[in-house]
């Protein structure tokens, strides 16, 4: 059952957390989102996303025209430029799709209150850890910068995992000290992690695609680690809408979610078709051949740890595995953000994602495309989460 929507007191104190935790907006954007009149008189579901590889199946079942006549508009989806403004056009009901960040989600939920549920994984992998040409082991990155896309993310999460394996220590806002085996963390919006990689602002960043071939392509920087060399098959972003949504137009959300697992398929099927499709100024504005690598890799930009879980390989599978947000939430507990996270204080990790997904939708999409076996996965998918620090 849902809860009233979130007031616009809420809303503006919400955007505090969110500013502070690398938003672009802030307090005085999200007030006048809140002040302005969000009821969806098309009644179409409005989907909102950033441009990067992870956003591709809601990208493609528009360009493949797999959302159906009256459920989606005609235009394309919302582009934001960054995690915060997609969140509290999200929270202020002005998109009612997004992909997002799993552990955002849990933040937006239990932290502020709104009413997010998570329908399904948008993808599994597709992140890395890029630095400098001149860092070669991590122990390399003690005294420096690291920039990440946002605090409640995976690669806050999986990056600080792998920092503290290394004997490293992660900082906010004071600098990081070589001898103290310390490094600060950062937010940055992805866009500008590229540049600030080529002038040797920062140490190296860890995000999603295609930054990270971006920087293989221009020689700038290199692959050290794919998260997926970390946690295996891990969900980075998740497929959501809210409460209200769910309960006032359940008919269209399952065909939304109809069409997203659809192109699941479609980019697994051709990868370098999607690739165009993306690009040439349609949906993504990174260039067709950064596009097309963070689809394939072809070539190993490292000697990987674990070359059988494919780390390099972003995946399209739906299912959510409540075994990952059990875990997830054991890990975010451990993780340090600039924000307010006592809201995990009253989280039971085996209960939230009962709580926060609903997988109805998707179990039904899987069994329109031939059954759960269709994504590589058994019956009644479940499995255990594989999480090995490099």
């Amino acid at each position: 059952m849902s809860g009233p929507p979130v007031s616009r007191r809420r809303l503006i104190a919400g955007a505090v957390g969110l500013a502070g935790a690398g938003g672009l907006l802030g307090i005085a954007d999200l007030a006048r989102a809140a002040a302005v009149d969000s009821a969806n008189a098309t009644g179409r579901l409005r989907v909102g996303y950033l441009p990067i590889t992870d956003a591709a199946p809601l990208l493609i079942a528009h360009a493949d025209g797999l959302y159906p006549r009256g459920v989606v508009g005609p235009a394309k989806p919302v582009l934001f430029r960054s995690w915060a403004s997609l969140a509290e056009a999200f929270i202020s009901r002005q998109i009612d799709v997004a992909h997002l960040l799993m552990p955002m989600a849990l933040q937006l939920r239990y932290g502020l209150g709104s009413g997010v549920r998570v329908l399904g994984w948008n993808h599994t992998n597709g992140s890395a850890l890029t630095v400098a040409p001149h860092i070669v082991d991590l122990a390399d990155l003690a005294g420096t910068q690291v920039a990440i896309p946002f605090w409640w993310s995976i690669h806050n999460v999986v990056l600080q995992e792998m920092l503290r394996a290394h004997g490293l220590r992660p900082v906010l806002r004071r600098s990081a000290s070589r001898a103290d085996r310390t490094v600060e963390l950062i937010v940055m919006s992805p866009s500008d992690m590229v540049p600030a990689l080529a002038n040797r602002s920062i140490g190296g960043y860890v995000v999603a695609d295609p930054f990270n071939a971006a920087a293989q392509l221009k020689k700038i920087g290199r692959i050290h680690t794919f998260l997926g060399d970390v946690w295996r098959d891990h969900a980075c972003c998740v497929l959501i809408t809210r409460d209200d949504v769910i309960e006032g137009r359940p008919e269209a959300v399952q065909s939304l979610t109809d069409a997203v697992v659809a192109a699941q398929l479609r980019i697994d099927a051709n990868r370098r078709t999607a690739a165009a499709a993306l690009t040439g100024g349609k949906y993504l504005p990174q260039p067709e051949p950064a596009v097309r690598l963070a689809l394939t890799y072809p070539t190993p930009p490292y000697r990987y740890a674990h070359p059988e879980w494919a780390p390099q390989r972003v995946g399209y599978q739906p299912f959510p595995f409540p075994s990952f947000t059990q875990r997830l939430v054991e890990a975010m507990n451990e993780t340090v953000v600039d924000g307010d996270r006592r809201f995990l204080r009253r989280l039971d990790p085996a209960r939230v994602h009962d709580e926060l997904v609903d997988d109805a939708f998707v179990r039904k999409s899987l069994e329109r495309q031939g059954g759960p076996r269709t994504f590589g996965l058994s019956a009644e998918p479940t499995r255990t989460e594989q999480v090995q620090p490099l």
